[in-house]
């Protein structure tokens, strides 16, 4: 019995010993951390000057900067009204959905970038479908496919 009891209070001290070691981990973590550290308003400051890849990156970072990223959809509005110069149907379309501007970002990005590179001209001298670099294509609704056709009869 008495085993027993010492080596429960064996188990108990190692235990407290690795929840001491993981406070002062979270601690340390926490002070480099100036997303907690900062007021909401300063995070967002610094967190807005990043373009779309840094800002996606740094939501990576942690949990905290995930989700203040995440759950700041003030931050991604502006990127978003910048895909709109390109995708301004499709932007407005989910917006009337009521779709988060992160998530009208999401569905919208990779979009435009591929319908601004067929507007501008980019495929209108491809001669066959091998010709399309695969790569960077992306799937489209007919109406954004009627908008690329018209500028296309426009050239």
């Amino acid at each position: 019995m008495q085993k027993n009891s010492k080596r429960n209070n064996n188990s108990r001290s190692s235990d407290i010993d690795l929840n001491s070691v993981d406070a002062e981990k979270a601690k340390k973590e926490s002070q480099n951390n100036f997303v907690e550290l900062l007021p909401p308003e300063v995070t967002f400051k610094i967190f807005s000057q990043l373009d779309i890849r840094s800002l996606c990156r740094a939501s990576m970072a942690c949990r905290s900067w995930n989700y203040t990223i995440r759950n700041s959809d003030s931050l991604w509005k502006p990127h978003c009204l910048t895909v709109r110069a390109v995708c301004q149907r499709e932007i407005d379309d989910d917006q009337k959905r009521g779709y988060s501007w992160r998530v009208i970002l999401l569905r919208n990005y990779q979009k435009s970038k591929v319908k601004y590179e067929w507007l501008s001209g980019r495929y209108s001298n491809i001669c066959s479908s091998v010709s399309l670099p695969e790569k960077i294509m992306y799937p489209m609704d007919a109406d954004t496919w009627g908008e690329i056709l018209e500028a296309e009869l426009e050239r």
